[in-house]
């Protein structure tokens, strides 16, 4: 099959599939890859030592599949509006859950997707050797969107599309098919620095530069043990990561509607309250958050995160209870947040 033929099909295959958008990119990352090295010599990867243990995967595809010689990027959405976002952040009962975790969990929806999409590939192609990623692997994901022209790269170091904001997953799929490759995107922020502004504590240190260590994402999903003392105010209600950066920009005003049933919101977790999900004892935890990303974390994190947000919610009856019925939890991660929590709500009755 004709190169060009071939690539105009699995964009149109792709649209089929559920995605988007799809484009197609060259494997050279070279670039990306001294912005990297930069990025981890300032240690902002914080306990992320994947990043810098695979950091050499990252920047050469061809090490990490043999043979490749293009990528295949492509988007699907998972969110549409943002009414009721900035009340939920505002209501300090309410929890928090980021937008993309609310549904099923989008690697399982993305890679059957892909995999669907390389079957047809391989239907009509000889010699076709391809492996597809979705947030599984060493891939720099959005460098290559950039390259297959699905979006830019915004000062919230997140990947922007004029018609569909932030709120999309990404997947690749690496390939030896030579096939024509799309141009880059090119960048729409301006002068606009509203993510940065929104930050709440400040982990957007300049345009395009992510202090991982402050992020509230890092915090929440990522970090292991304790949340920094300092940092437990301004986590707010936030329980499972952070979608500040994105409700400030003006390009998420374009978000397209997702129609992916599976990322349809699971129990009730666009408006649980955290004296709710903090009463949920490991058995409902690992039953409720079957298929979602939020069961990663486990039970021990997940009260961690929730204690947090618990400690800065209003000092009422409810609240206080709910700490004090897990005050000699067997996990000294949880007690340790649940008395700071406490002691907060202790402060502002003295």
């Amino acid at each position: 099959m004709d190169a060009k033929e071939l690539a105009r099909d699995i964009r149109r295959w792709g649209g089929e599939l559920g995605f988007q958008a799809v484009g197609i990119a060259d494997a050279d990352l070279a670039a990306a890859g001294t912005r990297l090295a930069a990025w981890l010599e300032k240690g902002w990867h914080g306990e992320m030592d994947y990043m810098a243990r695979h950091a050499a995967l990252r920047a050469q595809p061809q090490a990490l599949v043999p043979e490749t010689l293009r990528v295949v990027s492509c988007r699907m959405n998972y969110s549409a509006t943002l009414e009721d976002e900035a009340r939920a952040l505002a209501d300090g009962e309410r929890a928090y859950l980021a937008r993309y975790a609310r549904g099923r969990d989008y690697h399982k929806v993305l890679r059957a997707r892909l995999q669907r999409l390389c079957d047809r590939i391989e239907a009509v192609t000889e010699g076709f050797s391809y492996r597809v990623f979705c947030d599984s692997a060493p891939v720099m994901e959005v460098e290559l969107a950039v390259k297959a022209g699905i979006g830019w790269r915004g000062k919230n170091t997140l990947l922007l599309a004029r018609d569909a904001g932030s709120y999309f997953f990404l997947g690749e799929i690496y390939t030896s098919l030579p096939l024509p490759v799309d141009s880059p995107a090119e960048e729409h922020c301006g002068t606009c620095t509203a993510c940065l502004a929104a930050c709440p504590t400040g982990a957007i240190r300049a345009p395009y530069e992510l202090d991982a260590r402050r992020c509230i994402s890092y915090l929440t999903i990522e970090l292991q043990g304790a949340i920094p003392e300092e940092l437990r105010p301004l986590v707010g209600n936030r329980v499972y990561g952070c979608d500040d950066c994105q409700i400030a920009c003006p390009w998420n005003s374009f978000a397209q509607a997702a129609g992916e049933p599976d990322f349809r919101v699971r129990n009730g977790l666009d408006a649980a309250s955290l004296v709710e999900l903090f009463a949920w004892n490991e058995r409902e935890f690992e039953e409720r958050l079957r298929g979602s990303a939020i069961r990663r974390i486990g039970y021990e994190r997940w009260l961690r995160n929730l204690a947090v947000g618990l400690g800065n919610a209003p000092s009422i009856a409810a609240v206080v209870s709910a700490l004090r019925a897990r005050a000699d939890h067997p996990s000294a991660l949880v007690r340790e947040h649940v008395a700071w929590a406490l002691s907060r709500h202790e402060r502002l009755a003295a």
